[in-house]
This record gives C-alpha cells, sequence and structure tokens, in this order.
C-alpha cells in the first residue's frame, strides 16, 4: 500500500504521517458502532443467499438426471456444487485479502448469480456439461456464505466473536427453510417467462443473488476487514500477508482448528448423505425422510447462537468437545441402532447439534488463529478444507454403506471424532497469544 493511500473506513481528519495510519480517539466504540451494522448486513446477505442456493440445488439433481438421461448422474448435481465451493474459497480469501470483504462477498454472489443463468441456458440447449458448469458456479454462492462468517468476527471483541459468527450461521436456517418452498412458484414464474421445466427457481436464484450482491456492495461500507486491519495495524511497514498454507505450517494452533472444522463437516455429510438412502431401503415413506432430514438442518443451524456464547463463555476448545461428545453419541446410536426409525432421527439430530458446536467454536478459533492481516488467508485454506472433506465423507459414504451398511458407517466414522478429540488433548493449556496486533 502506498503510504499516501487511506483504507477504507478511515476519515480524513484520522490523517497519517508517511509511514503510519492513526485511528480515531475511540476506535473501540467506532469499531463495535460499525460490527453492529455489519452484522445485520451479513445476516441480510446470508438470507438472500440462502434462498438462491435452497432454490436451485435441490433440483440441480432433477435437472442433472433430465439433461443426461440418466438417474446416476443425479448425485452430479450436488459434487459440481461443493467443487465449486471449495474452487472459490481460496480465490475469494485472496479478494478478501487485497480488496476487503465488501468486494470479496459481492463477487462470490454474482459469480452465483452468473451460475443460475448458466444452469438456464443449459436445460434450454439440452447441454448436460453446461449445466455441471453452473452448478460449478452456483458453489460460489456457499462459499460466500462460508465467507460471510468470517467476515462477521473481523471487528467483534474476544467476548464476543463467537455469538456474532453463530448469528450469521443461523441465518442461514431462513433460506434453506424458504428457497425449497419457492420450487412452486418458481415452476409458475418459469412458465411466465418461457423458461424450460425446472428452471423457474433458478430465475429467482439469480434475482436473489443479485440482491446479495447489492446488499453487500452497498450495506459494507466502510469495509469490516480493511477497517480492522487499519486499527488494529499501525504500522504499514508490517510484515506482508502470508499464505494459508504457509500459516498452516508454522501455526499449530491453526492446524487444530482447521481440522476440527473440517473432519466434524466430514463426519457430519457421511451419515447424513447416506440416512435418506438407509431410511427409503427400510420402507420409510418420503415424509418420514423429509421430517428426519429437517429436523438435522434444525440441528444445525437453530440452536447455533447457544453454541456461540458457549464459545464465548466456556472457551473453543470446550465447545469443540461438547459437539464431537454429541457426534459421538450420534454415531453409536446410528451403529447399534440402525432398524430404529427414532433411534435414526435421533442420531441425526444430534449429529446436527454435535456439527453446530463444533464449527461454530472451532470457527472461531480459526478467526483469531492468526494476525488480522492474515486471517482471510488461512480462513480461505479452512473453507476449502471443510468442502473437501465433506466432499470425501460423502464420496466415500456410499461404497462404505454399501459393503457394510448403515451401522458399520456409524462405527467406522467415529475414527474422526476420535482423532478430533485427542487432538484436543493435546492442545496447550495456557491462554491462547493475543494476536489482535503483529
Amino acid at each position: 500500500m502506498n503510504t499516501q493511500e487511506r483504507p477504507e473506513g478511515l476519515t480524513p481528519d484520522q490523517a497519517t504521517r508517511p509511514g503510519q495510519i492513526t485511528v480515531s480517539a475511540q476506535p473501540g466504540v467506532e469499531n463495535q458502532r460499525l460490527q453492529r451494522r455489519v452484522v445485520s448486513v451479513l445476516v441480510g446477505g446470508q438470507i438472500l443467499g440462502g434462498i438462491g442456493m435452497g432454490a436451485t440445488l435441490s433440483l440441480g439433481s432433477l435437472l442433472a438426471a433430465q439433461l443426461s438421461g440418466s438417474n446416476a448422474w443425479s448425485g452430479m448435481a450436488a459434487t459440481m456444487s461443493t467443487l465449486g465451493a471449495a474452487f472459490a474459497a481460496v480465490p475469494l480469501a485472496r479478494l478478501a485479502q487485497a480488496r476487503g470483504r465488501r468486494i470479496s462477498l459481492s463477487a462470490g454472489a454474482l459469480i452465483a448469480g452468473a451460475g443460475a443463468v448458466t444452469a438456464i441456458t443449459s436445460a434450454a440447449l439440452g447441454i448436460f456439461p453446461l449445466l455441471l458448469l453452473g452448478l460449478m458456479l452456483l458453489g460460489a454462492g456457499s462459499a460466500v456464505n462460508l465467507q460471510a462468517r468470517f467476515a462477521a468476527t473481523d471487528l467483534s471483541r474476544p467476548g464476543s466473536r463467537g455469538r456474532d459468527l453463530s448469528i450469521v450461521v443461523w441465518s442461514t436456517t431462513i433460506g434453506a427453510v424458504l428457497g425449497p418452498n419457492l420450487f412452486g412458484p418458481g415452476e409458475t414464474v418459469g412458465a411466465a417467462l418461457g423458461l424450460p421445466p425446472l428452471t423457474g427457481a433458478f430465475a429467482f436464484s439469480v434475482a436473489a443473488q443479485l440482491a446479495a450482491a447489492a446488499v453487500y456492495a452497498t450495506g459494507l461500507r466502510p469495509d469490516p476487514l480493511l477497517t480492522a486491519t487499519a486499527s488494529r495495524v499501525p504500522d504499514l511497514e508490517a510484515p506482508p500477508p502470508k499464505s494459508g498454507l504457509r500459516i498452516l505450517r508454522s501455526n499449530p494452533r491453526a492446524r487444530y482448528a482447521v481440522a476440527a472444522v473440517a473432519l466434524s463437516h466430514a463426519t457430519m455429510v457421511a451419515l447424513m448423505s447416506m440416512t435418506p438412502v438407509h431410511l427409503r431401503d427400510h420402507g420409510a415413506s418420503l415424509t418420514v425422510v423429509g421430517l428426519t432430514i429437517s429436523l438435522h438442518i434444525a440441528g444445525m443451524y437453530a440452536l447455533s447462537p447457544v453454541f456461540g456464547w458457549m464459545a464465548d463463555k466456556a472457551g473453543r476448545r470446550p465447545t469443540i468437545l461438547l459437539g464431537q461428545g454429541m457426534l459421538l453419541v450420534s454415531l453409536v446410536l446410528a451403529g447399534v441402532a440402525p432398524d430404529s426409525g427414532t433411534a435414526v432421527t435421533a442420531s441425526l439430530i444430534l449429529l446436527g447439534l454435535g456439527w453446530s458446536a463444533s464449527v461454530v467454536a472451532g470457527s472461531a478459533l480459526v478467526a483469531e488463529s492468526a494476525h488480522v492481516q492474515d486471517r482471510p488467508a488461512i480462513q480461505g485454506v479452512s473453507d476449502l478444507s471443510m468442502n473437501a472433506a465433506g466432499a470425501t465423507g460423502g464420496a466415500l459414504a456410499g461404497p462404505v454403506l454399501a459393503a457394510v451398511g448403515y451401522s458399520g458407517l456409524g462405527f467406522l466414522s467415529i475414527a474422526l471424532v476420535v482423532t478430533v478429540i485427542i487432538w484436543t488433548g493435546l492442545q496447550p493449556r495456557r491462554p491462547a497469544p493475543d494476536l489482535e496486533k503483529p
């Protein structure tokens, strides 16, 4: 940065002498006022983005089967979306590091909107590979949702970081619930617009992602990450930002935090993705399957503010351990009572709750495991690892289910939980160093 440039968020009277940025006399008060507005903007963007994703990804599998001519390809919808989220994670994090959250989040939402347009075009032209490209671009919306939770921590105080992050995570529930309910209206609107069948909801997604991009672009002024960097890094000659991989290699706390989030996500995806198949094979109705998954999703998001508060008050690692304990009970239930619908439902609820506690607390730990100028890089690696672990868990769960059944899948997944529990026990007990300043 040129020494004469002023980061966004600093006013002219916070002028600088060459080589130094100063902040106002009460930066903490100003930042906390800004933080409240930032969280509100992020919640609004998350709701819109969630509607856009929820309205399309479920239909993606149906559209994939239709365009490919085979149900065997229907699973590629979720796979391509997950890969898209993974591929977008690091570039969006680098963009945030260079230009701020406002540019990064709005750009990701626009890419997702372009993915929805591409999906509609693929249906109109009958080109299956083009649909896969569209679904991959839509995955950028998921990457934005993940990055938004970290954006909520840029200006938050350590004692409220988990709470702020969890509020943004919780807001995802609204879009996730509303989105699938737009299938019917989407088809009506799509027919009126002359769109191909199964693509009406994608038109809603285009509108929702454009609206989310507008919310981020206009609402995140001044930019929270640039403001945090300016107020917490007064010396413009500070070391340049590190890459995420370099931070992982040199920072044990960051490695642990990233691994806890990724392994918890892999555990959740592995069991959850196979539960509908298992229930249908045992004669459960679609209503029962839908109710079970709905309760699981409620477990993932509904209590996230509680776990955020707990992470702030009791600590990150104790909350992660609580989450692992719930994951462990969930997997044991799935292993010992796979034929009981009640036990499977209870298992899925605990699976969602355990994921929520582990990911909220783990994400808060990721956010504070590096200096402020390095946080986007480690956060991008964390999101990449999370998506890659989820995709791997989902891909391996099918063959495991076929080989050893639902019970075996539950018992084998315990290895992931035990890994996190042991790693947590190996963490140093001393207080974490203050990384608010380099």
